[in-house]
């Protein structure tokens, strides 16, 4: 049951990482760029870790602190750090290639 509990975990890490590494490699301007590497990524990440815990704690006496200490430095780090880089980025005016509430209102209805 083990094995398949760290299986599952191994899995998903390796897909959500996978999925943020291909985002960020894939998706066009540096604000869409941020969610890869932030959100699906600290993820898959997180789940390797966690198997990574469970699979030491089992094996040796005593629960392994060292994954959960670096999986929580990471979930607080990943946020803070996209934050900065967004604002930086807001700072020296890099353009979206998204479209603003602006650009929607300036074209008329049905004009499409």
């Amino acid at each position: 049951m083990t094995e398949i509990l760290l299986s599952l975990f191994i899995l998903s890490g390796a897909i959500f990482t996978f999925v943020g590494s291909l985002g960020l490699a894939r998706l066009r301007d540096f604000y869409t760029r941020l969610h890869g590497p932030t959100k699906a990524t600290t993820l898959g990440v997180g789940s390797l870790l966690i198997a990574s815990a469970v699979h030491f704690s089992l094996r040796d006496e005593g629960v392994s602190l060292h994954e959960v200490l670096v999986t929580l430095f990471l979930f607080m780090t990943a946020p803070v750090s996209a934050h900065l880089l967004a604002k930086a980025a807001l700072h020296l005016k890099v353009k979206s290639l998204a479209p603003t509430p602006a650009d929607d209102r300036s074209t008329p209805p049905g004009a499409a």
